[in-house]
């Protein structure tokens, strides 16, 4: 008989995701980027401390760089005095200048932006979701609101017929 293959642990790291962006946005290409953090900016991820909800990205068009603003990285509680860090700082992201020129030509017209839309682990990195959104008026998140109960209501009903 063959010996089995021990199992891998599986990752216990959480997904922070952005609810509020499909919310608040219409979520068109979706990218998966890296992102330049310290380390106890990686401790507190692990600790699941991150706000993605009113952060952005942008591209700086000189240098073709992508930069994430106003994501709040809560500081790590047992890291030491000199090794904290600021949380609401600019955040550098790490993406190919091919990917960075396709997401710059796509956020050149008006209304469109950058939005994160979850962080996650993979293989010990961290990585960022960010999406190309435009803005939703008040009609469409109410229809949005519409659709969702009654989709609910639809399931709801099947699961009694059975």
């Amino acid at each position: 008989m063959a010996k089995k293959k021990p199992t891998k642990p599986k990752n216990l790291s959480p997904r922070i995701a952005n609810r509020r962006a499909y919310h608040d946005y219409h979520i068109g290409d979706k990218f998966e980027v890296g992102i330049v953090l310290k380390g106890s900016e990686v401790k507190s991820i692990r600790n699941g401390q991150v706000s993605l909800a009113e952060g952005f990205a942008m591209v700086e068009t000189a240098t073709l760089e992508l930069w994430l603003h106003n994501v709040e990285i809560s500081p790590y509680t047992h890291a030491g005095p000199h090794h904290q860090h600021e949380p609401k700082r600019q955040r550098k992201l790490l993406a190919r200048k091919r990917e960075i020129r396709t997401i710059h030509d796509k956020i050149v017209g008006k209304g469109v932006t950058l939005v994160p839309l979850a962080m996650f682990f993979v293989r010990g990195k961290i990585k960022l979701e960010i999406g190309v959104g435009t803005g939703k008026k008040a009609f469409d998140k109410r229809q949005d609101m519409k659709k969702r109960d009654a989709d609910r209501e639809i399931r709801r009903s099947m699961s009694k017929r059975m």
